[in-house]
This record gives structure tokens, sequence and C-alpha cells, in this order.
């Protein structure tokens, strides 16, 4: 249901509040990686680049810089990061000789599993301070939320 004010527009208020609780949600998550990443010696962008990661996955670094929003210089400096410590190595794309396949070591691997316990254990943790009843609702207003924002973003 869209709150719309009489003249049929989204009421600005309501804009207003979610644009304050999105930019707030976004602080908070981004401290919550930060902690998270401290505590497996990462940085917070050697965090994120591994959450994109699932179990024995392969991805290009042209994927992982595109959905990552970084320059190539800046994600080879990601990659060198966690090579050094262990958790990837790289190599020539046979199919495209220009590009690099980016593989996790079975340490990489391991650690992104941690990672993803933890990361559901912080979200268990949370949600205790929410009552139950009201679980299931943050849920679908978060999925329409989400849905909202890519077709905004598909739109654009």
């Amino acid at each position: 249901m869209v709150n719309k004010s009489t003249s049929g527009k989204v009421d600005v208020s309501v804009a207003e509040d979610l644009a304050d609780l999105t930019f707030n949600l976004l602080v908070n998550c981004q401290e919550r990686e930060h902690r998270l990443a401290r505590q497996y010696g990462l940085t917070p962008t050697e965090f994120c680049c591994l959450r994109y990661f699932s179990k024995g996955e392969v991805k290009s670094n042209k994927d992982i810089a595109t959905t990552m929003l970084l320059s190539p210089s800046r994600l080879t400096r990601i990659l060198d990061g966690l090579t050094e410590k262990g958790f990837a190595y790289r190599e020539i794309n046979p199919k495209d000789r220009r590009n690099m396949v980016v593989f996790l070591t079975k340490q990489g691997n391991e650690l992104v599993e941690d990672l993803n316990i933890a990361y559901i254990k912080i979200h268990e943790e949370i949600l205790e301070d929410i009552a139950v009843r009201d679980h299931k609702p943050l849920i679908r207003g978060m999925e329409h939320l989400l849905s909202a924002l890519e077709q905004w973003i598909a739109k654009t």
C-alpha cells in the first residue's frame, strides 16, 4: 500500500523518513561489516569482496569490479591483499587472456563459510531485540523496499 497525500503524490514526510532510515541503516550496516572484517583480520573491502563468493565459486575480476563498483586498479589491490593472506589466487582467463579468473583457496572457502555463519549470527542477535511477531512483517517490508529500489535503479 502506497502512502499518498491527497494530491496523489507520495507524502514528502514519508519520503524524508525513508531517506533518514536508509541512510542510518547504511551507516550501521557498514559499521557491522567493519567490525566483522576486523575480527577476521580483513579490510572492509576484502570482507565485501569475499561476501560475493559462494563456496567453490570462481569469478572473473571484471565481474567482481563491476559488482563492487570498483576500478580495476582498486580491485587489484584488494585481490593482492586476499592473495597475500592466502585466501585467493588469480589465473589468466584461458577464454579471454585480457582478464583474470579469481579462485578462493581452501582457506578462503573456509573463511567465506565462517563469515557467512558469523553474518547470520549477527542478524540473529539483531532480531532478538525485535518482537518475534514483527520478524516476518519486517522481512516483507524490506523485500518490498529492495524490490522498489531495484526497480528504481533499472529505470534510471
